[in-house]
């Protein structure tokens, strides 16, 4: 979103801190995959979050992935249960793993999503979206394969998601 979130702010004690916004509040969906094993990352960005938004990231994800089994992990956001996406993703080639319902702590891209967010986007106001979302990829884009799966989470001990090596 344009608007950006506030973690952070000073003012001299007893005065409220002045934080300058445009008024506007434009917004972009980044779909987005993690390779479990490699850490390679691929995006897709688009102007908002609906089946054919969705259904343009399952075919960019297997024109990309082509001749892989991949295996999308994924909330019950209305894109991704529409009859219409889930039998092009079966079409595709590509399955569908669900997580339960109000648990994206267990979605690796939400971390991973986070500290883009926490390190680009918090407390700066951009002239434009188109900005920040460049920002906020070449971020996501200039981690080690490494470092974003650290990152996400799946190089904890603890985590859910074991790549099968």
């Amino acid at each position: 979103m344009l608007f950006p979130p506030l973690r952070a702010c000073w003012a001299k004690r007893g005065q409220s801190a002045q934080v300058a916004l445009t008024g506007s509040n434009a917004r972009r969906v980044v779909f987005g995959t993690l390779n479990v094993r490699t850490g390679h990352r691929l995006f897709l960005v688009r102007a908002r979050q609906r089946g054919e938004d969705f259904r343009l990231f399952l075919q960019t994800l297997h024109h990309h992935y082509r001749g892989w089994q991949v295996v999308l992990v994924l909330d019950a956001d209305s894109a991704h249960t529409a009859g219409a996406s889930q039998r092009l993703a079966t079409q595709l080639g590509i399955e569908l793993l669900w997580l339960p319902i109000r648990c994206p702590e267990l979605n690796p891209l939400e971390a991973l999503w986070r500290s883009g967010k926490q390190t680009i986007c918090a407390n700066r106001q951009y002239p434009t979206i188109d900005e920040v979302v460049e920002r906020f990829l070449v971020y996501l884009y200039w981690l080690s394969p490494q470092e974003a799966r650290r990152k996400a989470g799946l190089l904890s001990k603890h985590c859910w998601l074991k790549p099968h090596v």
